[in-house]
């Protein structure tokens, strides 16, 4: 081999493994991890990723937090109420369960929120309270009922809203979960009932599949 076929030959391979790291980290970059486990783990992606709506509501503190400013984390919602008697405190237990299962650097790339679908009862000061049963790191949503609604249906957990002239009222909504990446886009649902031991394992793959 001569000195010009040599050089050609270390040069072909150095853009060889060059091309080979950049394309195992772009591929890297978006894996999610297997999706038949993401799915046995109750965690479904869906196949685009869904915009939110332009919203303002108010946070377990009293202030105005828009829609969009659900960024820079993943984020677990929850559509909820205080006064629920079943639904609602399990899953947060088992939110909180969750949490304590996920290694540190999962825990902090996500947030978990409980938007309120009985705002009438629902005022921030409640939300505070009951979320700081849980987990003091909980953050609470609530507002008027037409834009609780309007968010519940863009991320297709809708629910009924109730009767709230009679009395001890309930209202019925569903105990899955809402992800949202750290851009603000709706990226799939956990169903329930949630299954922590098979979560704990899938869903810190999903939570470090971006930066």
């Amino acid at each position: 081999m001569t000195r010009i076929q040599k050089t050609l030959f270390v040069l072909i391979a150095i853009v060889a493994v060059v091309f080979g790291l950049t394309v195992h980290k772009v591929l890297n970059g978006r894996s999610q991890g297997d999706p038949a486990a993401m799915i046995d783990a109750g965690i479904i992606l869906l196949p685009q990723s869904r915009q939110m709506p332009t919203l303002t509501l108010t946070d377990q503190d009293g202030q105005a937090i828009s829609v969009d400013q659900l960024k820079g984390q993943w984020s677990l919602l929850f559509f909820g109420y205080t006064f629920c008697p079943d639904i609602c405190p399990a899953t947060l237990a088992q939110v909180r369960d969750l949490k304590s299962k996920l290694p540190p650097e999962a825990v902090e790339r996500l947030r978990v929120v409980l938007v309120s679908v009985d705002p009438q009862r629902d005022t921030p000061e409640q939300l505070k309270q009951y979320l700081g049963y849980f987990d003091a790191g909980f953050q609470g949503l609530t507002g008027e009922l037409a834009d609780i609604q309007k968010f519940a249906n863009a991320v297709s957990i809708p629910f009924i809203p109730a009767d709230t002239s009679k009395p001890n009222y309930t209202v019925d909504h569903s105990g899955n979960l809402v992800i949202l990446g750290p851009d603000g886009t709706q990226r799939g649902f956990i169903r329930a009932p949630l299954n922590n031991q098979k979560l704990a394992a899938q869903l810190p793959v999903l939570l470090g599949s971006e930066g």
